[in-house]
């Protein structure tokens, strides 16, 4: 894969964030099934965030959920870059036209308090390297038109990330089973859930994710630091957000978030 094809893709996915308007899916621009060249599509873009002065906040884990996998036809995880100007406050309000096609998925953020250098990162590693919990939503967005990805055009668009909320109440992990967590999702205060799933959703654990990461990223010379915050992935199916929706997550244990989508037109 030339220098060339993969700037072009990059290009291609700045451009579609820019304007609002989608991509063809970029895997047409790279070699079929090419999951380095997507993640060197996406590490221009991560390198062009950081000249334009943007600050690297933690990582997200993607394709985590058996749901979210099915939902999207892929069946291995990945990971993207979370940079802090895509943080919302909780129970705060994504401005209308912020996103191009977002959905919604709830899920467990842990919060860093030393290094992960190991290439044969374990649980264990991860657990000391913890310093809490949070509750976690994650906006994801694709610059792929009509979300028509396979995990080349996911990886190349860092992973479909968009926005994500962190919950206020920082939990230790002392004592807090994540494999045993419960999630229900609602949209407007319905009774009927849009997602539910558990902490067993996401890879077994959400610990497991964290670790998988940690080691995938000291592989790459590029390890997780004190300080980074790790979404370690959906705990279930994501749910399609339109203007005007509400979304609030119960993660138990961990407590309530929530975030507003802004109707077209709004000026706040």
């Amino acid at each position: 894969m030339s220098a060339a094809d993969v700037t072009k893709a990059a290009d291609a996915l700045v451009a579609a964030e820019r304007t609002g308007e989608p991509c063809p899916p970029v895997r047409s621009l790279l070699a079929e099934g090419d999951i380095d060249a997507a993640y060197a599509v996406q590490r221009v873009n991560v390198e062009r965030g950081l000249a334009a002065g943007r600050r690297v906040a933690g990582r997200k884990i993607g394709l985590t959920s058996p749901a979210v996998q099915g939902q999207l036809g892929v069946g291995q995880p990945d990971f993207g870059t979370l940079f802090a100007d895509m943080a919302v406050p909780d129970g705060g309000t994504v401005p209308a036209g912020r996103l191009i096609q977002p959905k919604v998925e709830a899920e467990v953020a842990l919060v860093l308090k030393a290094d992960l250098p190991h290439r044969e990162c374990t649980v264990a590693d991860m657990i000391r390297a913890t310093d809490f919990a949070l509750a976690a939503l994650e906006i994801v967005d694709s610059r792929n038109a009509d979300w028509d990805i396979t995990i080349v055009d996911t990886v190349a668009d860092n992973a479909s990330s968009g926005l994500y909320v962190l919950g206020g109440t920082p939990v230790p992990l002392s004592g807090l089973d994540l494999r045993a967590v419960r999630m229900t999702m609602t949209r407007d205060g319905a009774a009927e859930p849009v997602s539910t799933g558990t902490g067993a959703d996401c890879l077994g654990s959400p610990l497991n994710a964290a670790a998988w990461l940690a080691s995938t990223l000291a592989a790459a010379g590029d390890p997780l630091r004190a300080g980074d915050v790790v979404l370690t992935g959906a705990l279930g199916p994501m749910a399609a957000a339109a203007p005007g929706d509400r979304f609030e997550a119960r993660i138990s244990q961990l407590g309530r978030i929530s975030v507003q989508f802004a109707q077209k037109g709004d000026t706040a």
